[in-house]
């Protein structure tokens, strides 16, 4: 395995009949945001829970901060954080409880002290006291996201974090997400959403029908596409273009 943050060489997952994953392999390099982008169905989810140790692949190999995800995932665990597609948050308890709970958990020495740090770093501190049931539903995402910190977890992976977020609500997640690259956290987001991960990422994966189609970044990805001309100004693709081009029609369409 490489000195990257995660590590994926052909990694399988079957179902039966069903091959959700068909030899993925990519890299996220350390500190950085890396997006998995796919529509519904494409693999994300599995590869996600593969990483986080939660699911066998059936062939390949993965590795997170040099640590092997078959031969150790304990070590992983100690290494990682997940957030899921819903917030995973006790909707009786406060905000700062739920963080309290969690450190304590995580055997932390002082579990006040890093639920009053989150708080704050999530601008939370003056619904801290309230009970998350008050919550808005990016209040609850950012404390979500603030959970999944509780210990400094040196990767977190984010299955996304935005679904079913009014356009507000999406765009404090986004400052959130960018807060964790800026204090060198390695970020793998998966999303469906192609703005977010034009906003968000500095490396883009276009994960389809079980395989990655394209890895680079966003102006790589862009030069896939010529510009076209529009009243003689030129119009760079946008990431929409770029991944329905390469995806090709869906069987829908084709029947």
């Amino acid at each position: 395995m490489t000195n990257a943050a995660i590590s994926v060489r052909g990694i399988e997952k079957s179902y039966k009949d069903l091959h959700v994953l068909r030899g993925v392999d990519f890299e996220v390099e350390r500190g950085s945001i890396f997006a998995l982008l796919g529509s519904n169905g494409a693999g994300k989810t599995t590869m996600v829970r593969i990483l986080s140790t939660l699911l066998k692949a059936d062939a390949g190999a993965a590795s997170v901060q040099g640590v092997d995800v078959a031969a150790d995932p304990l070590g992983v665990r100690e290494r990682i954080s997940l957030t899921g597609q819903f917030a995973a948050v006790d909707e009786i308890l406060t905000g700062r409880e739920n963080l309290v709970l969690v450190a304590r958990l995580r055997h932390l020495s002082d579990p006040g002290a890093v639920a009053d740090r989150l708080l704050s770093t999530f601008r939370l501190t003056d619904a801290g006291g309230r009970k998350v049931g008050t919550y808005s539903g990016g209040m609850r995402r950012r404390l979500d996201i603030a959970m999944s910190l509780v210990g400094d977890p040196e990767v977190i992976y984010l299955d996304e974090p935005t679904t079913g977020l009014d356009p507000e609500a999406r765009i404090e997640v986004w400052d959130v997400v960018k807060q964790l690259a800026q204090s060198g956290t390695t970020v793998l987001l998966t999303t469906q959403y192609l703005d977010e991960a034009e906003q968000l990422a500095d490396r883009i994966a276009i994960l389809h029908e079980g395989r990655i189609i394209a890895n680079d970044t966003l102006a790589g990805l862009k030069q896939l596409l010529p510009p076209a001309q529009v009243e003689y100004v030129e119009k760079q693709p946008t990431l929409e273009e770029i991944f329905l081009t390469l995806i090709g029609p869906s069987r829908k369409d084709a029947a």
